[in-house]
């Protein structure tokens, strides 16, 4: 199944170049199953035939694609709202040990986290496709909000599309590193996971 996603992915960057890349890469931060350490390497290796010039292109268009999607994330989760997350919780949480209590503090993090977790967040796999949603729950404030997005969003482009550029015939090996990066992040949630049930569920009284 991933080779046939990145056969496609492939395809879009090479019927329609920069408009694709620009639309992969929104759908990207809707769509978390679509690989970022695919898109940006190989949208590097395409646009490196044509020099450094079309290389920058090629970021500056991914990390348009970048905003775009995280602003449709944003929205989404702004539509919902706070109140519906809140209510949600209040008739639901009991099942999975979470609390208003908990969300509430959660949220307080957030708030006084906010431009450091949207700008980390985005450089971060996993994180960089759902942090949109806090953001959005919270209504942050939009101008800093794009702001970050797009500087943690430029940082992560040009980290991938160059190096993709280098590689060359060898850009598959970003995914790689991307990958192990991957698996460390998820190894940090499980650990935050595992710490939350014990705090919360299994130390109860």
């Amino acid at each position: 199944m991933l080779d046939q996603l990145a056969s496609f992915i492939e395809t879009v960057i090479e019927k329609i170049g920069y408009l694709g890349v620009a639309l992969l890469v929104g759908l990207e931060n809707i769509i978390p199953v679509i690989p970022s350490e695919i898109v940006q390497p190989y949208a590097g290796f395409v646009a490196q035939k044509d020099g450094l010039s079309a290389v920058v292109v090629m970021v500056v268009v991914a990390t348009i694609g970048s905003i775009i999607g995280a602003l449709a994330m944003y929205w989404i989760a702004a539509e919902i709202g706070d109140d519906r997350l809140h209510q949600f919780i209040r008739r639901f949480g009991k099942w999975v040990h979470v609390r208003e209590s908990d969300l509430n503090k959660a949220e307080e993090w957030f708030d006084r986290h906010a431009t450091a977790a949207v700008f980390v967040g985005r450089c971060v796999p996993l994180i960089r496709s759902v942090i949109s949603i806090p953001a959005g729950f919270r209504r942050m404030k939009l101008l800093p909000y794009t702001l970050y997005t797009a500087l943690g969003s430029l940082l992560w482009n040009i980290a991938l599309i160059g190096a993709g550029a280098l590689l060359g015939e060898n850009w598959e090996r970003v995914g790689r590193y991307v990958g192990v990066f991957q698996w460390v992040v998820i190894a940090l949630v499980v650990v935050a996971v595992a710490r939350f049930v014990w705090t919360h569920v299994l130390k109860k009284p």
